[in-house]
């Protein structure tokens, strides 16, 4: 059965090519939605692009036909119509004609009167309670959105092997491990099943003789390899757990083996410390120098409300959401244990000395559209609260030489039209699953090292 499917503004500005989404069922889109789209075209954020975008789109298919008797999307039958009609449909007394989304969901009553099987899209969770008020089908914009935390792709795992194989596998750093001789346990069954294994996963490899013999090792795509930096403490770091220790490897990785790094988990697991201090450590440490600049890049979501706008240059306005970088780096040059106040002093204007020679780089996310990176060192934190469309910029910027390290908690979320299924970090990671250019690697609750009670806080809040 053919369905009309009523988009909500907010859905074409988080994914301008959604009306292409809908296969065989018609679209539409009352009027108001284009006056609102209008309203948002001269903003220069992304939200302005996407507006703009979406009324190019519109303003091609309007070549093609007549946009209120509808237009053909695809060959597969699917249409848009722009809706003007419905306007006697009656709503709740109290709640005024005069705002859009009231005006969205008397379309939305009017089709469904009309006997057309109507389902309201939006991204907002009160748009689509009160869809329901009216008995309208409603839900959530769906095709960006991937499995929830638990079914997501951590890029790494434990599986299972005989200690034959992994006396053989200790014996040389060169030694591998052939696919067919690695087993994962099934806990629904209880019994050890041929290992699932993901190019670039990273796993710990446990005997199936003695729990106690273990090892590190990596999938390439053909076999199970050695873990080549696990020895290695840049610019003075030591991995103090497992999940570090992959974090590490796939950072020491050159830009070549390795242009994209995907690295999830909760707060105070080391996550941005640890992509500065190998970012550091290659640029000061490593010769020929692979990298020239470290930019990093945040989304400029604040915790709390907006304190307004803010004065001075880029650097100045960016600034605020650079904190946490400072205090990592701050801890990076001097270490946490410092008392003294020449000590302290000293600490912070070598820190400041990184920014003023340019060899650390601060900048909005939303300026990088359109640019072309050279040998940078690139991080882009707090990825959870950009979009898919925002993530797919950015990992498309990289030149020849350049390294992208994306960073997030998915459980984060400030963003009001994101959650942990629809965020940029979660859509990048699992489209790009399995990529022989990309390595992930999730961070878990116990692995958090900031201080005991972050660790709580992480896990019980």
């Amino acid at each position: 059965m053919k369905k009309c499917y009523v988009i909500d503004t907010n859905v074409l500005l988080h994914s301008p090519n959604a009306i292409f989404t809908f296969n065989e069922h018609t679209v539409i889109i009352p009027e108001v939605v284009l006056e609102e789209l209008d309203r948002f075209k001269s903003e220069s954020n992304e939200r302005g692009a996407n507006s703009r975008e979406v009324s190019r789109i519109i303003d091609t298919l309007r070549t093609t036909g007549n946009l209120l008797e509808g237009v053909a999307l695809n060959e597969h039958g699917g249409r848009l119509q722009i809706e003007t009609n419905h306007l006697n449909t009656k709503l709740p007394a109290n709640w005024p004609r005069s705002k859009p989304d009231n005006r969205i969901l008397q379309v939305c009553k009017g089709l469904a009167e009309a006997d057309h099987f109507t389902v309201l899209v939006s991204r907002d969770t009160n748009m689509r309670v009160k869809a329901a008020i009216l008995n309208i089908q409603a839900e959530d914009f769906r095709n960006e959105k991937v499995a929830s935390i638990e079914e997501q792709y951590t890029g790494r795992g434990t599986i299972y092997t005989s200690s034959e194989v992994m006396n053989a596998f200790h014996q040389s750093d060169s030694n591998s491990i052939d696919p067919a001789s690695l087993f994962a346990y099934n806990e629904v069954t209880h019994s050890l099943v041929a290992a699932p294994l993901e190019t670039n996963q990273f796993f710990l490899i446990r005997s199936t003789d003695n729990d106690r013999h273990t090892a590190l090792g990596r999938f390439n795509g053909e076999k199970l390899v050695h873990l080549r930096y696990h020895k290695h403490n840049p610019f003075g770091v030591v991995p103090r757990n497992i999940g570090q220790i992959f974090m590490q490897e796939c950072l020491m990785m050159s830009a070549a083996e390795a242009p994209l790094v995907i690295i999830k988990g909760p707060a105070g697991t080391a996550k941005t410390f640890y992509a500065l201090a190998v970012g550091l450590y290659q640029h000061f440490d490593c010769r020929p120098r692979d990298y020239n600049h470290i930019l990093i890049c945040r989304p400029n979501v604040p915790m709390d409300e907006d304190i307004g706008y803010l004065p001075g240059s880029e650097a100045d306005k960016v600034s605020p959401f650079m904190r946490g970088i400072r205090d990592n780096l701050f801890t990076l040059m001097n270490g946490s244990t410092i008392d003294d106040a020449k000590e302290l002093a000293q600490a912070e204007d070598t820190v400041q000395l990184l920014f003023d020679r340019h060899v650390i780089q601060t900048e909005a996310l939303a300026f990088q559209r359109g640019r072309s990176l050279q040998k940078y060192w690139v991080i882009l934190d707090e990825m959870q609260n950009s979009t898919p469309r925002q993530a797919k910029g950015v990992i498309t910027r990289p030149g020849l030489g350049t390294k992208i390290i994306l960073l997030g908690d998915p459980a984060q979320i400030d963003h009001p039209y994101l959650d942990s299924q629809s965020n940029g970090l979660v859509f990048a990671s699992e489209k790009m699953r399995g990529s022989k250019l990309c390595f992930q690697v999730t961070l878990q609750h116990d692995e958090c090292e900031r201080s005991p009670l972050a660790a709580e806080a992480a896990l019980r809040l």
